[in-house]
């Protein structure tokens, strides 16, 4: 039982490790910690509104069809766990004064992400029994990476609406949920169509596979752009420091 959960928890942790290490000046560790357990927690909120969708039969566990592949996909897992995300993220950050730099967003938010999918992850490595290890790689290579660029995604949106406000580009507060939500259900319907039939499997799986190929290399870039814009603003104030007229406390 030790070692499925370890290798469940692996992918999270690493790629926290990662995104922790990409931000110039790191945010405290007990609030990456603190916001990877919401993330956790977020697993048993998304239930709160998928669950009721369910019982009202607006989607199946086991769809039959690519409509129903589609209803599951984003009414039973894409809707609810990036509300469920959201709303994590903006418990954490709302009264957060280490919340001052755009990067900042995004690392709160792939720590919370990144909780969910650890969570999960365990949830199913655990369920899998004797396949536990096919479970876990397959997870690792594609559950967790998306969860983390899903979160990346609407960690930005969500930084720039907060630095910016009124002057962040048009429909950037929209796009902090809709855009993560978009993702996560065309990766899930993707997912789900594959094993509708063998036709659709070997299609469904390279379509999912260059789907996620692209996504995790704007995810990535999207990382690189505004860890630089935050490397050089720093530099700037570190720059200006010893030219500051202020004088000094007496």
């Amino acid at each position: 039982m030790l070692i499925p959960t370890l290798a469940a928890l692996a992918p999270a942790l690493l790629l926290l490790f990662y995104i922790y290490h990409k931000d110039f000046n790191p945010e405290p560790k007990r609030l990456v910690v603190k916001g990877f357990f919401f993330g956790a927690i977020a697993t048993f909120v998304s239930t709160l509104i998928s669950g009721p969708l369910m019982r009202a039969g607006f989607f199946s566990l086991e769809p039959q069809g690519i409509w129903e592949c589609v209803k599951v996909s984003f009414l039973g897992a894409a809707i609810p766990e990036e509300c469920a995300k959201l709303l994590m993220l903006w418990l954490l950050l709302r009264n957060c004064a280490e919340f001052d730099e755009r990067f900042d967003g995004i690392v709160y938010a792939a720590a919370i992400g990144l909780g969910f999918a650890a969570f999960e992850n365990v949830q199913y490595v655990i369920a899998a029994g004797a396949d536990w290890f096919t479970v876990s790689v397959s997870r690792a290579l594609l559950a967790v990476p998306g969860h983390f660029a899903f979160a990346v995604v609407m960690g930005y949106y969500y930084s720039l609406q907060h630095f910016y406000g009124a002057s962040a580009p048009a429909g950037t507060k929209a796009k902090i949920l809709l855009y993560p939500i978009l993702l996560h259900g065309i990766y899930d319907s993707i997912a789900f169509i594959s094993n509708l039939n063998p036709i659709f499997s070997g299609i469904g799986t390279l379509v999912l596979l260059y789907f996620c190929y692209r996504l995790f290399k704007a995810t990535r870039q999207r990382i690189q752009n505004v860890a630089a814009d935050s490397d050089l603003r720093a530099r700037i104030m570190a720059d200006a420091a010893p030219w500051d007229d202020t004088p000094d406390e007496q």
